[in-house]
């Protein structure tokens, strides 16, 4: 019986091997330096940057690009919430809080009414107050909102009217975030922690 004989790779072989081997490292090594595992829910190129014409709570017309130049979060609700709503802003609020001085400066946070029937830009300014200076509210007509629901997939609907003309409004509660040039990055859920949202949030604060 005759055995095939390997002859052992000579030393350019070798070499070649290695410098292949040391290529993918530097790429691997490169690739973890561009791509953020985000803590919460990356939706980088998967949702649109951010895009409205709304008018905000200071009775002024407003777009996205007067949002510009910060990280930026988008939510929307509506003031009458009795839960959601107010959660949701009081944990990014305790977000922003525990990063420094400097830093909480450099952040705001867009609450998209989905009741402008109700939300005008005075009730929306007394609301908004309540979280921190970083919060801005929005409202305008609903084919405006109904625009801006639309980009981001947000659901909302109407319930029936009581007796007093009352109603609630039920809607989605994902928080969306942006960087500084408008560019959607992380999603926060219901189910992140203050922790995550802080990693996530200091991170765009540094590369965003």
């Amino acid at each position: 019986m005759v055995f095939p004989v390997f002859a052992p790779p000579d030393r350019a072989g070798r070499h070649s091997v290695w410098r292949l081997v040391t290529l993918l490292f530097v790429m691997l090594m490169m690739a973890g330096c561009v791509d953020r595992n985000w803590e919460t829910n990356d939706i980088t190129d998967v949702m649109p940057d951010m895009a409205f014409q709304l008018v905000d709570e200071n009775g002024r017309q407003v777009t996205a690009e007067d949002y510009i130049g910060k990280p930026t979060f988008m939510f929307f609700g509506f003031t009458h919430c009795p839960d959601v709503c107010p959660t949701t802003l009081a944990k990014l609020s305790a977000a922003i809080k525990q990063l420094d001085e400097e830093q909480r400066d450099d952040v705001r946070v867009l609450f998209v009414s989905v009741d402008p029937g109700r939300d005008t830009p005075q009730v929306m300014k007394q609301y908004t107050e309540a979280f921190g200076p970083q919060f801005i509210g929005l409202t305008g007509k609903r084919k405006q909102i109904d625009a801006l629901t639309n980009r981001y997939r947000v659901t909302y609907e109407y319930g029936e009217k009581d007796e007093q003309g009352n109603y609630s409004v039920t809607h989605s509660s994902s928080v969306f975030a942006f960087n500084r040039q408008g560019e959607a990055r992380f999603m926060a859920s219901d189910f992140d922690s203050i922790e995550s949202i802080v990693g996530d949030l200091e991170y765009l604060l540094k590369h965003g």
